[in-house]
């Protein structure tokens, strides 16, 4: 009997020991098929924080015009290719019959104007970049002369190293930069070396040397810029002001201008740039595009006609780059913003894949900043999507005559160093009765840039999942 005991108690405690706790790595490979079932994918899946799917890609650096994913990891381009599954990405969103290009960059866009401690005044006329720039799916402004050397670090504290947008600048050979008036005229205040010092101290910030309004008949102000692009390696933007026999344009486009310097206002007519007998462009800019010399387009308030712009578009002179000339006028007159600027480009018969060119590829090449203005891998995640709208549209010049199209462009969507800083009809988002009836903050700080910003994406007062908070200029 005792025997019988003892067996039943030693086949008791097999059955225990075999059933029993499991050993720690049963207990992790049952934990962990657990979570891999509760994901959506697994985490070793998830290369990409954030994937565009179906839109239909235009990068003229990569010559690409077509339908293509692309994918977003830590601020960069991380792979573009027909069919990326949405597995792979943290976040995916469909941009089906949307247009994915690089972010814009607008290379004239005034959101620095020197005013002597006078603090703001209307007469102003600067735009602060960050409310004009994601909304129209610019990620990149280059303000145009604003600040000369003695107030370029004004700039720099004011409005670069404040704003979300990427923001450049071409420094003025007038020291006091665009004051208007008689500073403008100063030429006592245009000196090159301190003005090529502040370009080069600020190298990669200051990107340009820019000369404009002048009304005099000298050279100088023109010799003087090149000088200091000669010596920081910078492009020079010209607004030719006022226009003299002194100093025809076609000196200053054959003579004076280097290869990759700009004439921007080329559909303005105010100085030349129109054959009078054929109506097409004159000698002046057919012999400098010859030469290598950029057109910039500087639409503004008061250098854009249809009577210059359709023949020299007729005639085939396209610009190589497509400038807002943004300021608080010409933003309410017939400029309106770049997107409206681009569908009169549109209106007038460019395609579509050249006016998007303009103002990334071309843009960033014009100003020498090849790390921008394309979707390669690696390169800073900065995007926009756009769609093209259908319909009945009028365009107007600077005196308010209309010119028809059918086409129109609207931005969707703005990434800026691979997050959402911008979407027009929340495409990120989700159906509000579809979610808990406690649903907070939506977004996630691996994609979601407007919680960054203080946007109100967020949890409770604002914030969203990665408390995220405002930042400075991202390089």
């Amino acid at each position: 009997m005792h025997q019988m005991r003892v067996a039943r108690f030693l086949v008791a405690a097999v059955v225990v020991s075999l059933s029993g706790p499991p050993s720690p790595s049963a207990s992790t490979f049952a934990k962990a098929t657990v979570d891999k079932s509760a994901r959506q994918a697994p985490q070793s899946a998830q290369n990409y924080d954030l994937l565009l799917k179906g839109g239909h890609v235009i990068d003229s650096r990569n010559n690409l015009n077509a339908v293509r994913d692309v994918a977003f990891k830590d601020g960069k381009v991380a792979a573009v290719a027909a069919d990326i599954p949405a597995a792979q990405a943290f976040k995916t969103v469909d941009v089906k019959g949307l247009y994915v290009t690089p972010g814009l960059i607008d290379i004239h866009a005034h959101t620095y104007r020197p005013t002597y401690g006078r603090g703001f005044t209307a007469e102003n006329q600067a735009v602060y970049p960050d409310g004009f720039s994601f909304r129209n799916g610019v990620t990149t402004f280059v303000d145009p002369g604003g600040s000369g050397w003695r107030n370029f670090e004004d700039m720099k504290d004011k409005i670069i190293d404040r704003s979300r947008t990427r923001v450049f600048a071409m420094i003025n050979i007038i020291g006091l930069g665009q004051a208007g008036g008689k500073y403008e005229q100063d030429l006592n205040d245009m000196e090159v070396k301190p003005t090529a010092d502040m370009a080069l101290k600020y190298k990669g910030l200051i990107v340009g040397v820019k000369s404009a309004h002048y009304a005099g008949p000298e050279w100088d102000p023109f010799t003087r810029a090149v000088e200091v692009g000669k010596i920081a390696n910078i492009p020079v933007m010209v607004d030719f002001g006022t226009s003299r026999p002194e100093r025809p344009l076609y000196d200053l486009l054959n003579k004076v201008f280097r290869p990759g310097d700009i004439f921007t206002h080329v559909y303005g007519g105010n100085r030349g740039e129109q054959d009078p007998k054929t109506l097409g462009p004159s000698q002046a800019l057919i012999d400098g595009r010859k030469r290598g010399v950029l057109f910039d387009v500087g639409h503004g308030g008061g250098s854009f006609r249809w009577r210059v712009a359709v023949p020299l578009m007729k005639a085939g002179f396209l610009p190589d780059t497509m400038s807002t000339d943004l300021h608080t006028n010409s933003m309410n007159a017939g400029l309106k913003d770049i997107l409206n600027l681009m569908s009169k480009f549109l209106a007038m018969g460019m395609p579509l894949d050249k006016v998007i060119a303009a103002n990334t590829w071309n843009a960033a090449r014009a100003i020498k900043q090849e790390q921008l203005g394309h979707l390669s891998v690696g390169a800073a995640a900065d995007v926009a999507v756009l769609r093209v709208e259908k319909g009945s549209f009028g365009f107007a010049d600077q005196h308010g005559a209309r010119l028809k199209g059918t086409e129109r462009l609207r931005c969707e969507l703005t990434l800026r160093d691979g997050k959402v800083v911008y979407d027009l009809n929340d495409l990120t988002g989700a159906d509000w009765d579809k979610l808990p009836a406690d649903y907070r903050g939506l977004g996630d700080p691996r994609w979601d840039g407007i919680t960054e910003g203080g946007g109100g994406r967020g949890r409770g007062e604002g914030r969203g999942r990665g408390e995220g908070t405002g930042r400075g200029r991202a390089q």
